[in-house]
């Protein structure tokens, strides 16, 4: 990389921001794909059949994390009513449906070189992950969910027990690349 490809390169990652966003409800939700349709009409919004497909209605998003296991997000507050949903439009169909919501944090990354960034401790090729995708993946050592929402925004949510370890990691590597290390 020559002298003005790194300039420009640590301008891009000086304009990276990480903010924290607001709280959001998060159910954690397993049930045999043949009741996905039950219950994606209770809840108001399709569970994705594809590992990695995201649907969003609304306030609501269903992120597919597995052959049966999905990640619900919906405003905060909304646990009682996407619980109450299930219990009445989904009766009878055996599922799991885990209030995860103050599990976890969520961090908004967007700037030009949003994927430089995430690559300094995510193994994963995210340019090839599509706007509207999310992918349950690694940075450094702490698991989390990433979701593309647009070219250069993902959002980041990880475990709140991770979060000041990955926080840091990302502000050290934002430092690191603004002063061209």
């Amino acid at each position: 990389m020559n002298v003005q490809d790194a300039n420009r390169f640590s301008a891009d990652l000086a304009r990276v921001t990480v903010r924290d966003l607001p709280p959001t409800t998060r159910i954690s939700l397993r049930v045999s794909p043949a009741d996905a349709a039950a219950v994606a009409e209770a809840i108001g919004v399709a569970l994705p059949r594809k590992v990695g497909d995201r649907a969003v209605s609304g306030g609501r998003s269903a992120l597919c994390l597995g052959p049966d296991e999905w990640l619900l997000a919906a405003e905060e507050g909304e646990a009682a009513s996407l619980t109450a949903a299930l219990a009445e439009g989904a009766a009878g169909v055996p599922l799991s449906a885990v209030d995860v919501s103050d599990r976890e944090i969520t961090f908004a990354l967007e700037g030009p070189a949003v994927l430089d960034l995430l690559a300094t401790g995510c193994p994963r090729d995210l340019a090839r992950m599509p706007v509207g995708s999310g992918a349950r993946t690694v940075f450094d050592t702490a698991q989390f969910v990433l979701t593309r929402e647009a070219e250069d925004r993902f959002h980041l949510t990880v475990w709140r027990s991770f979060a000041p370890h990955v926080r840091a990691l990302l502000d050290i590597s934002v430092r690191e690349f603004a002063a061209g290390l």
